[in-house]
């Protein structure tokens, strides 16, 4: 991957996959201000490690979704990368109001999914994970699995599961309750 040779190439992958890094962040945190500073640095973390990306290995969207849990991931693990990032970015703003309030609404509109996901919240984490990758984010169950380091039939059982818990909850999107194979 050229990424960090290549500044063209960079604003590409950017473009094609900031949206759905940004929602995978905001459904991981509460806070808009938050979800885009760890955004950035997910792209960040592209940029230092596309060197070490190897297209045998896995999709480059399974890199992506790795690299955007492992930072996510070590945001809840420490507070010490929000004191990072606030001293980072002293005196600037990230977002200005409208783009907040845009992003809010945004949000809201997706209250069927919210209300779907306090169901979810009932599942073990491994099974809820890769729901959320292959239902939520699109990725096939074997990006999935990449992502999260685990075998492909892990993974697949662990859906299977997901779903099967799932069937019955009336609000869940389609594509939770299995419609989407």
């Amino acid at each position: 991957m050229r990424l960090s040779e290549d500044p063209a190439a960079l604003e590409a992958f950017y473009r094609r996959h900031a949206d759905a890094i940004m929602r995978y962040v905001v459904r991981r945190v509460s806070d808009p201000q938050l979800a885009a500073d760890l955004t950035g640095d997910i792209f960040v973390a592209v940029l230092d490690s596309a060197h070490t990306y190897v297209s045998g290995r896995g999709s480059e969207i399974a890199w992506l979704y790795g690299i955007a849990r492992n930072v996510v991931s070590g945001h809840h693990r420490s507070s010490a990368l929000e004191a990072r990032a606030v001293s980072r970015v002293a005196g600037r703003r990230l977002m200005d109001d409208d783009d907040i309030v845009r992003m809010e609404e945004r949000i809201d509109a997706e209250r069927q999914l919210r209300e779907a996901r306090q169901t979810m919240a009932g599942l073990p984490e491994g099974e809820r994970a890769v729901l959320e990758l292959v239902a939520i984010d699109q990725l096939t169950v074997a990006e999935a699995a990449t992502a999260l380091g685990i075998g492909k039939v892990t993974a697949r059982v662990r859906l299977h599961r997901a779903r099967n818990a799932l069937k019955g909850v009336a609000s869940a999107p389609a594509e939770y309750r299995g419609a989407q194979a």
